[in-house]
């Protein structure tokens, strides 16, 4: 089944998957054949299991995993149209010698530089998204927006959208910017539910512990920008990894899930999804996992329907105390 984002026409899957682990790890070693073999596996599993949409960013594995996604293509070019490809830029790195701390950079000439970076290691001509990674403070609307008009007009950027940001920041930025931001990626998962709390928690002092400000998933509905998950699986917390010192409520969540995978006959990864994309935003969870059965475990989400009961049950068990 085909999501189609927005206005765009963009056919994209329900599921992304997540090129962040590609590229042999966060350092500066050469790239190795087995990394190559690696990101050829993943990428031709996803797109057999109906995954047509990869998420980049220019500064995963210090661009190893743009490059080593480029190689793939370089082997393999008609994969190219059976995809959609999404990047993201923004952050820089610290510089030791000019004694710079990591930032973020929305400047217009780091912006055009950062996307011709992106082409050259993924070797490809165009990119169908552009997403801004973190929201830099020192933003100027106007000069982003002047950005995106240029690389839409070269025909180097198809679509623009953003990725940890705010209503109050997508309506800033979309009120200089002619191009239509048409996607919002955000933390979300049955561990980090912030995005849900805040709603829940209107008026009410808890409401001071949540990190995702009131209406933003309201504003994203509203104006048809598609919610985009990172971090989907929770790290692994509710789907096997070692729970000895996690709290009461991760290991209950955990046996919930692990019950109620049992009982629907699919993977643990399939439960945690699916509880994502119950919710009516139609939610795009990214999976970033290279373990090829963990792939195909998270495919199965596609075909589980939570029941509210079970939805408000996961929810209630990860939050760890009743609903207000």
């Amino acid at each position: 089944m085909k999501l189609p984002i927005n206005e765009s026409g963009l056919a994209a899957s329900q599921l992304i998957y997540g090129c962040m682990g590609l590229g042999g790890g966060w350092n500066r070693d050469p790239i190795q054949s087995e990394h190559i073999t690696q990101a050829h596996e993943v990428v031709e599993l996803a797109l057999e299991n109906g995954i047509n949409m990869f998420d980049h960013a220019d500064i995963y594995a210090f661009g190893k995993a743009e490059t080593v996604f480029g190689q793939v293509l370089k082997e393999k070019p008609t994969l190219r149209e059976n995809m959609i490809l999404q990047s993201k830029l923004g952050i820089r790195f610290p510089d030791e010698e000019k004694g710079l701390p990591a930032r973020y950079d929305f400047s217009k000439s780091y912006i055009l530089d950062s996307v011709d970076g992106i082409l050259s290691r993924l070797n490809i001509d165009y990119l169908d998204v552009l997403l801004l990674h973190r929201p830099d403070v020192l933003m100027d609307s106007r000069e982003v927006a002047e950005a995106f008009h240029q690389l839409k007009s070269s025909g180097k950027v198809r679509y623009f959208g953003v990725s940890n940001m705010s209503a109050g920041q997508i309506r800033l930025l979309q009120n200089n910017c002619n191009e239509k931001l048409i996607v919002n990626q955000l933390e979300m998962s049955l561990d980090k539910i912030g995005w849900l709390e805040t709603g829940v928690h209107v008026n009410q002092v808890a409401a001071r512990d949540n990190v995702l400000p009131e209406g933003t998933l309201e504003y994203c509905q509203l104006e048809n920008i598609q919610l985009q998950a990172w971090g989907s699986l929770a790290k692994g917390i509710y789907t096997g990894r070692d729970l000895e010192n996690a709290g009461e409520n991760v290991k209950n969540t955990a046996l919930l899930v692990q019950r109620f995978a049992e009982e629907k006959q699919v993977s643990q990864e399939a439960i945690v999804l699916a509880w994502l994309m119950k919710h009516p935003a139609a939610i795009q969870p990214v999976i970033g996992t290279t373990n090829l059965a963990r792939i195909q475990g998270c495919v199965e989400a596609l075909k589980v329907t939570l029941s509210r009961d079970e939805w408000y049950t996961l929810y209630v068990s990860s939050r760890g105390v009743s609903l207000p």
